[in-house]
């Protein structure tokens, strides 16, 4: 009996696809690929070549379900990915690969679908916090964009509530960030929270720099011209740069900020989960006490906001992990 599934994570910057079986309360995964999303013109393209790899494993038969965590919003089934020009559909899916049950959900809505299967190697602990059971909680995550999702309890089980809270204004807390957004906002025109709190945004943060500080003289360094996150990272953790080192100083702080802005609006008694491409590469960045100390900073709810427990997400496949969730949702 054919009962294979596919579920996958899409991504401005990589896809994620596995062929597994949804078996009891697990999914059991049977091959695993990842593509460079940028490296083909669609999503279909991709699809193709992962059911061609798939062939031998299920005796060249069509999956019988698929969910795919996108990178965008969904609307009647339907997205347009926010960091890269595709478009999907999924009755097309479904009708192109012949797959019955074709189904999308928002990349961090499938983030918060896996919350409840990670385990404790999968979490770094920020703050501890006084946890509640059964109240909300918010995963929020940079990478190539900003993602974030509710999760609030209903009945037996939490339940997911995707957002596109990435594309909220940025609100800068101090006279650098003021300056920061000016100079933003001369490029953008509306600066949202993903323009600052994301890849380019890192990039954005040490161009920024470099030329408001050593036009100031508050820091000596040669001009370095990139257009890579993962440099100015670098260059940041090694302290080979003191331009790249304050940027990722300016960057957790407005990070640590707005995690707590969220969980203020929500509550989040139940936990504040930081996820996406970007916190596991700066763990030790983010555990030194500068963000939680920005977290934390929220005037007369100051006290509150060490209430609230705060973790890094360290395994990088919760979208692929939320979307096979999806998949027992579709199968029950």
């Amino acid at each position: 009996m054919n009962d294979f599934c596919i579920c996958g994570d899409i991504g401005g910057t990589k896809t994620l696809l596995w062929l597994g079986k949804s078996i009891g309360s697990e999914f059991q995964v049977h091959l695993e690929y990842q593509y460079s999303s940028n490296s083909f013109k669609d999503f279909p393209e991709i699809l193709c070549n992962f059911l061609n790899k798939t062939k031998t494993i299920t005796n060249n038969q069509n999956p019988i379900a698929a969910c795919f965590a996108v990178a965008g919003p969904v609307k009647d089934q339907h997205t347009n990915l926010t960091n890269l020009p595709w478009q999907i559909d999924a009755k097309k899916i479904a009708k192109e690969f012949s797959i019955p049950i074709v189904t999308l959900i928002n990349d961090f809505e499938a983030a918060a679908l896996s919350i409840e299967t990670l385990v404790e190697s999968d979490l770094k602990v920020l703050q501890a916090g006084e946890p509640k059971a059964q109240s909300m909680r918010v995963i929020l995550g940079a990478g190539t964009g900003m993602g974030v999702a509710w999760l609030t309890w209903r009945k037996n089980c939490y339940l997911p509530i995707p957002t596109e809270a990435g594309h909220m204004d940025f609100a800068p807390s101090n006279e650098l960030q003021d300056d920061f957004l000016i100079y933003q906002r001369k490029k953008f025109g509306h600066v949202s929270i993903e323009r600052v709190l994301s890849g380019n945004g890192l990039v954005d943060i040490f161009n920024f720099l470099q030329v408001g500080l050593n036009k100031n003289n508050e820091l000596v360094q040669t001009n370095l011209n990139t257009t890579n996150a993962a440099t100015v990272t670098d260059l940041a953790l090694k302290k080979n740069h003191p331009i790249a080192v304050k940027s990722l100083d300016l960057f957790v702080e407005i990070y640590g900020a707005y995690s707590g802005n969220l969980a203020l609006a929500g509550l989040c008694h139940g936990g504040v989960y930081i996820a996406g491409g970007i916190a596991p590469k700066i763990i030790d960045k983010l555990k030194d006490g500068n963000f939680i100390r920005l977290f934390c900073e929220k005037g007369r709810y100051s006290k509150m906001m060490k209430d609230f427990p705060v973790y890094v997400v360290m395994n990088p496949k919760i979208g692929a992990m939320g979307a096979a969730q999806g998949i027992k949702q579709i199968l029950s």
